[in-house]
């Protein structure tokens, strides 16, 4: 049972194939990314006794297709206001101009204010795409966190995670999987550079670190389904962070719910 005391994280979908996740904070309810079809959202809010006009507002951390793919449709059948940063909003201008009313331009490290006090945060990310972002979505002193897709921690990414008790960071491949994988060298530069994927061992520097700042509770997202599994990545996590962390990892399509409140916990559904 969702209590409203805390928030809570559920996602929906992450990976390579699609990414999209639900935050619930108060009677507030967001999207992260639209990376999966408009059906295949609406079928995972009604596994969560929700609908589409439960939602208050998406927010996209950055426009490559597996987080952007299901974003025509949403616009097209409901208006949610969508929030981006301007290089986000720029790029859907030109490759999906049906969702231009429903953008609105977001500047990192200036809060969005939501109902019920909600507040959500963007900071900029490392990646091969201009306007990645990451969030932090403060309601009633708690504070939780996405980051995946980036290919390093830089200060920013880190200053901006301090202090979340719970969150969803990245942890994309297994180093040895990736050096000793099927991809051609020039798609493995691209995944191992400051601009790529954040590997399980950096996942678990940065999950040890955040540790001494509060941090509770971490769902492991965007793993590669060629280059990591859930064992190593939860295994690699586990050993950087102490006994008392709560880990998951979340899964390519199904629901994988972490809170973030007094009593942390983590749940697959």
């Amino acid at each position: 049972m969702y209590s409203r005391l805390i928030m809570r994280f559920t996602s929906f979908a992450s990976g390579s194939g699609g990414n999209c996740g639900l935050l619930r904070a108060g009677d507030t309810r967001i999207l992260f990314d639209a990376g999966i079809s408009l059906r295949r959202i609406r079928t995972h809010l009604a596994q969560q006794a929700l609908t589409m006009q439960d939602i208050s507002a998406v927010f996209l951390t950055h426009a490559h297709r597996d987080h952007v793919a299901g974003l025509r449709m949403l616009c097209k059948y409901h208006t949610l206001p969508v929030f981006a940063t301007a290089e986000t909003c720029a790029i859907l201008r030109r490759e999906a101009p049906e969702v231009i009313p429903r953008l609105c331009e977001i500047e990192t490290q200036r809060a969005v204010e939501l109902p019920d006090g909600l507040t959500v945060t963007a900071f900029p990310t490392m990646h091969d795409i201009q306007g990645s972002a990451g969030y932090v979505v403060g309601h009633n002193g708690l504070r939780f966190g996405l980051c995946t897709d980036l290919g390093c921690v830089t200060d920013e990414v880190f200053e901006a995670l301090c202090g979340v008790q719970a969150a969803m960071l990245e942890a994309n491949h297994d180093l040895m999987m990736l050096r000793n994988g099927p991809y051609p060298y020039p798609l493995k530069r691209r995944i191992l550079s400051d601009r790529g994927h954040l590997s399980n061992d950096a996942c678990g520097a940065l999950v040890s670190e955040l540790e001494r700042f509060g941090l509770e509770s971490v769902l492991l997202g965007h793993l590669s389904k060629e280059n990591n599994l859930p064992s190593l990545a939860l295994e690699t996590v586990r050993k950087a962070g102490s006994a008392t962390l709560q880990l998951a990892a979340a899964l390519p399509d199904g629901a994988v719910t972490v809170d973030c409140g007094e009593k942390p916990c983590l749940e697959l559904s």
